[in-house]
């Protein structure tokens, strides 16, 4: 299992989900809720153990943002084709099939790669409670994650009149 399988199975994402999830409000309010995650970790420094209360609203906020938004009535809107994007390119990695174009999947890894050593370097500045670091790791995996969903824009102008594909945009 790829970390793209683990996150989609971590968030328990099925057809409906992801539909929802595809609502624009539902990917920028969860992009813009980025910056909570972040004082919610640092806010142990002000509130000591109580900050797991902010911790487990924010993670609450994360699984329950795709779930509660209804259907976009388009999926023409960037958030909207990043979503999808990233729905095809979880599902067709799973079945091995030769719908993804491999420059993508290099970007995908690419892209993900660099939100991942800014995820280390966040996480240790949280750890320490650095605020260099902090800024620092969470600037690098903000960056990798919106080049990664700019890609998963990409990826979906690229294959939006395949099978299955293009029945999601609408």
């Amino acid at each position: 299992m790829d970390i793209f399988e683990f996150a989609t199975k971590l968030m328990a994402m099925d057809d409906e989900t992801w539909m929802s999830h595809a609502n624009p409000i539902s990917g920028w309010t969860r992009i813009l809720s980025f910056p909570l995650v972040l004082l919610a970790f640092w806010s142990r420094k002000w509130i000591g153990w109580w900050s797991i209360i902010p911790v487990v609203i924010i993670s609450l906020w994360a699984y329950l943002n795709p779930r509660i938004f209804h259907k976009p009535l388009s999926t023409k809107s960037w958030a909207s084709k990043g979503v999808l994007g990233e729905r095809a390119f979880t599902q067709e990695r799973k079945k091995n099939s030769n719908i993804l174009p491999p420059h993508h999947v290099k970007a995908a890894n690419i892209t993900s790669l660099i939100a991942g050593i800014g995820s280390i370097i966040l996480i240790y500045g949280l750890i320490v409670l650095q605020i260099w670091p902090t800024l620092l790791g969470a600037s690098i995996a903000f960056l990798g994650k919106m080049w990664y969903v700019d890609r998963m824009v990409w990826l979906f102008e690229d294959i939006k009149n395949e099978e299955p594909f293009k029945s999601w945009l609408f």
